[in-house]
């Protein structure tokens, strides 16, 4: 038998640099437009529309962790991260897929409570449940669920087509998903040391249903739509601000600067942060989940949005070669660096 002289953990790669490892020689032989690197795949079609289809995972332990994080609410957010994706090419998500991997822990009531979550989100978002897969676990509960979505080929906006001096913008506010996480995280500590101790959640709804049940921004593409802007490049905020600065930036082949005075942070997020002695921009920039959308614009569109209250313009597209840079509060001028999610 034969072994294997060198081993490379992939965790020195990780998750991006894994999927561009493990993705570089693939051929595209059908109607794709897109594969591997954005939001969804885009498969086009004779009449000029293009179908969108886009795969999340969660898994126990990992993504989620159901101490505290009820299946309902799970159910929901597993299909509306999905439906983000979607939304994030300018598309509408029409159907989607579920496969679940459940080990004997879990009853039938539990998997219907998941499902009612499930059917919840596809109810709102309008997006019909048309198959999937079911597998028994060793360990815990695994959630995969595919979104196929739809859009016309001119009106897709896909990560690497911003150009320089084009206004960078992000809808809502930032940083409420990983202030709700880590309220969740802290209650879940006391609770250990402590299980009589009751949770202290008064007056951090906002906050907990930034984690536990997200909204992806359906209403941003319709408002877009209103306005006559198609973004000329665009990403969910999922890893975190400056993660997803940064894959805007890398793929359209451009520098980026980002003014920290100008990120949305709800004061509830904002106030949480200084409770636990935390920077609130870090929540902004390394959080990730909060769902919304960052995009890029041509400066002709800018009187569209400049008071627009779903927009916030953050910054704005460079040349390659003056780099990724943040304008701090005070001036200061500092390269950005992205620390969100690390999947491995």
């Amino acid at each position: 038998m034969f072994e294997n002289a060198s081993r490379t953990e992939i965790s020195t790669l990780g998750e991006f640099k894994l999927i561009d490892h493990l993705t570089k020689n693939i051929t595209l032989r059908n109607n794709t437009l897109k594969g591997v690197g954005d939001d969804a795949a885009v498969i086009e079609h004779e009449n000029g529309l293009c179908n969108l289809v886009s795969t999340d995972l969660l898994v126990e332990g990992v993504h989620f962790d159901l101490s505290y994080f009820p299946l309902k609410h799970l159910g929901y957010k597993a299909v509306a991260v999905n439906l983000s994706d979607i939304y994030a090419m300018n598309g509408r998500p029409k159907q989607i897929t579920v496969a679940l991997a459940l080990s004997s822990k879990f009853s039938l009531e539990a998997v219907e409570e998941l499902y009612e979550g499930i059917y919840l989100a596809c109810e709102k978002y309008q997006v019909d449940l048309v198959g999937g897969d079911t597998s028994t676990s060793k360990h815990g509960l695994t959630i995969c669920i595919t979104a196929i979505g739809e859009a016309n080929k001119e009106e897709i906006a896909y990560r690497n087509g911003a150009s320089a001096n084009e206004l960078l913008v992000v809808s809502g506010d930032l940083g409420g998903a990983y202030a709700g996480y880590q309220l969740l995280e802290r209650e879940k500590r006391v609770f250990l040391d402590n299980p009589a101790a009751q949770p202290d959640l008064t007056g951090h709804d906002y906050i907990l249903e930034r984690q536990l049940k997200p909204e992806p921004r359906k209403d941003i593409i319709d408002i877009l739509k209103n306005l006559q802007i198609i973004p000329t490049s665009m990403i969910d905020v999922s890893d975190g601000l400056a993660s997803e600065c940064f894959h805007l930036a890398s793929q359209s082949m451009l520098g980026l600067t980002l003014y920290e005075e100008k990120i949305p942070i709800d004061p509830t997020t904002y106030n949480f942060a200084r409770e636990l002695d935390l920077d609130p921009t870090l929540f902004a920039l390394s959080g990730g989940e909060d769902y919304e959308l960052l995009f890029t614009i041509n400066q002709s569109d800018f009187e569209k949005i400049e008071h627009h209250p779903d927009f916030t313009i953050i910054g704005h597209m460079n040349e390659l070669t003056e780099g990724i840079k943040m304008v701090s509060k005070s001036g200061n001028i500092h390269d950005l660096k992205a620390q969100g999610w690390t999947a491995f």
